[in-house]
């Protein structure tokens, strides 16, 4: 979770496009973890990549010099499996979860092995052409401060640009408490979303000269000794406005909203407007 207003790998960009396909699919994946990873990492990564290889097997994949192979060999077959460091590079994205993931965890000779399947809907990306930079920076607000890995203390920035006007939001999702907090547009902003001009560099959650509304700033916190939040921007050309949400004034006044409640906003998001929504998952560490 984030202490002072809230806050607490996979990078899944969807793009600006229009007619897409959308279907429903049932996502497995079988992960054979490394010593050093954790039950919830594990999990974390199954379900990513069960969710990258439904849309890649539906959709295809982009091609990029961040892409890797991942190779598992099993019972004497090898499994090749294409994903992206840092991020699907596929010519889709995960729409909704519509039935909630379901694990099955076991040991083979000390190896830890997560097995999910989540059913969800996915769309095709027609047009993958909009560069956007949005980076998560810890502990500074120059690019070389990239990072999704924190530990208790640690400040968040976001930096953004994009190559055109258009209109930013963004929401942060607690798993442990299951809420959705509103980040961008600020909470004293009467705004439903943050303009953006083309090809000017943003960091949020810094205070800048001239600021016309009080800044959020964020200090990330772990109360277990792992806990994972995930970040959404969203971005359009077309005008887009914050879902409903609330105060929580035991939170210094945080605009919250449960995370069933984002997920049909977010699905509906989508499906109706020109929007790019950049998903990345923060890991903090207390």
């Amino acid at each position: 979770m984030v202490r002072s207003l809230f806050t607490s790998i996979l990078l899944s960009v969807a793009a600006v496009s229009f007619a897409q396909k959308v279907q429903k699919v049932t996502a497995t994946y079988t992960y054979y973890a490394p010593e050093n990873v954790t039950l919830e990492e594990a999990k974390h990564t199954a379900l990513d990549r069960a969710k990258i290889s439904a849309i890649a097997d539906a959709f295809g994949t982009l091609v990029t010099q961040n892409n890797s192979t991942v190779i598992t060999n099993q019972n004497g077959e090898s499994d090749n499996r294409f994903f992206s460091l840092g991020g699907s590079e596929v010519k889709g994205e995960w729409v909704e979860t519509i039935k909630e993931p379901v694990y099955d965890v076991r040991y083979d000779g000390g190896l830890l092995i997560v097995s999910v399947e989540v059913v969800g809907r996915i769309r095709e990306l027609v047009d993958a052409g909009l560069d956007l930079t949005v980076k998560i920076l810890r502990n500074g607000v120059e690019p070389k401060y990239e990072s999704t890995d924190f530990r208790n203390g640690d400040d968040l920035y976001l930096m953004f640009k994009s190559p055109i006007d258009g209109y930013l939001l963004a929401y942060m999702y607690d798993e442990t408490s299951n809420q959705v907090v509103r980040i961008l547009p600020y909470i004293q902003s009467t705004q439903g979303n943050v303009s953006v001009r083309a090809d000017k560099e943003y960091v949020f959650f810094k205070k800048h000269r001239n600021d016309r509304h009080k800044v959020d700033e964020y200090t990330m916190t772990a109360s277990k000794p792992v806990e994972f939040n995930t970040l959404y921007v969203i971005f359009s050309t077309k005008e887009i406005t914050k879902t409903v949400d609330k105060s929580d004034e035991d939170k210094d006044g945080i605009r919250v909203l449960g995370f069933a409640d984002f997920n049909k906003w977010l699905a509906g998001v989508k499906m109706q407007s020109a929007a790019k929504v950049t998903e990345k998952t923060i890991k903090v560490k207390q």
